[in-house]
């Protein structure tokens, strides 16, 4: 994917104010509108400057596009930086449009959310719109939704100067963070959101949850996965081992005799914990010593010598052949 120079399409600075952005839009519109415009690839210009105009127009878009398109030029291969997006506070869903498919693919990757409030008129015609509810994305440790826990939370939230200059404010929350809160589930922070108008209640904020990369655990909804490493007596003759779990506590888990790599062997109960914890998945991963170590090389070539009738390549295909 490439990367849109979006001040570029329209021709102007990056720091524009909006109203300089709502001139330039509007040249180029009478440029190339594909009902007016002689322009031989009319449609496909205007196409570019209804795209550059929707998130520069847009203070929330714009802000996100400055934070990650940063130092970037157009037409770079471009690829979004994982969780780009966390931090960034939006009215309503985010970035979640009706709009993100009818632009290129570059704008779907950044922009595919947004939202609306809810408004209504009360007893007597006075108008209330209770606040719009704002999204975020955030970040864990696995040990957060491990233990529960309670963290500082830092959002990013556009806003708009007296110059129509877009910038980002930041706010620090502090969120308890459930035990076995899961990938995409939402933290709601009651009247944290928008506030209201005529006297109706702010909306809610509702936070995101996804985690950081471990150096051991895997993710699956609510299950844990990880490798077994385990030594090759261990695998052939069986054996009990340890398995850390993410607090720092083990728990003995049983490789039956003749475990292959690749082998899963399931603990029922020991993923997230909640009402319904989750599993935890290991697969077993057979470490050889190494043969530069004389200890283990005699006893390699001892076996070579020994165990001449064993093929690998003829077992492996085998247990292949019997779903092993």
């Amino acid at each position: 994917m490439q990367f849109k120079d979006y001040y570029q399409v329209l021709g102007v600075a990056p720091d524009a104010t909006a109203d300089a952005v709502k001139k330039a839009y509007r040249q180029l519109a009478r440029k190339y509108h594909p009902d007016v415009s002689k322009e031989a690839d009319a449609a496909a210009r205007m196409s570019e400057v209804n795209e550059a105009y929707a998130v520069l127009s847009d203070p929330e878009r714009r802000a996100a596009y400055d934070a990650v398109g940063q130092g970037r030029r157009q037409g770079e291969a471009f690829t979004p930086p994982p969780d780009w997006d966390a931090g960034f506070e939006f009215s309503g869903r985010g970035f979640e449009g009706m709009d993100a498919g009818q632009f290129s693919d570059f704008f779907a990757e950044l922009f595919g959310r947004a939202g609306a409030g809810a408004h209504r008129r009360a007893a007597g015609g006075r108008f209330e719109m209770r606040g719009q509810d704002h999204h975020a994305k955030i970040v864990l440790d696995l040990e957060d939704a491990w233990r529960g826990a309670t963290r500082q939370v830092t959002l990013r939230s556009p806003e708009v100067d007296a110059q129509g200059r877009v910038s980002l404010q930041p706010r620090t929350l502090d969120v308890r963070i459930p035990l076995g809160v899961k990938p995409g589930q939402l933290i709601r922070l009651a009247g944290q959101g928008g506030p209201g108008q005529g006297g109706a209640p702010a909306g809610d904020l509702f936070l995101e949850v996804h985690f950081k990369p471990h150096p051991r655990f895997r993710i699956d909804g609510a299950h844990l996965v990880a490798d077994l490493p385990v030594a090759p007596w261990e695998a052939a003759l069986g054996a009990v081992v340890p398995v850390e779990l993410p607090d720092g506590s083990s728990l003995k888990v049983r490789v039956p005799a003749g475990a292959q790599s690749g082998r899963e062997l399931s603990v029922r109960g020991k993923g997230l914990p909640g009402a319904a914890p989750g599993d935890l998945e290991l697969v077993v991963r057979v470490v050889l010593p190494s043969a530069f170590d004389p200890r283990a090389r005699k006893l390699y070539e001892q076996m070579a010598a020994e165990l001449t009738d064993f093929d690998a390549r003829k077992v492996a295909a085998a247990d292949a052949a019997r779903g092993e």
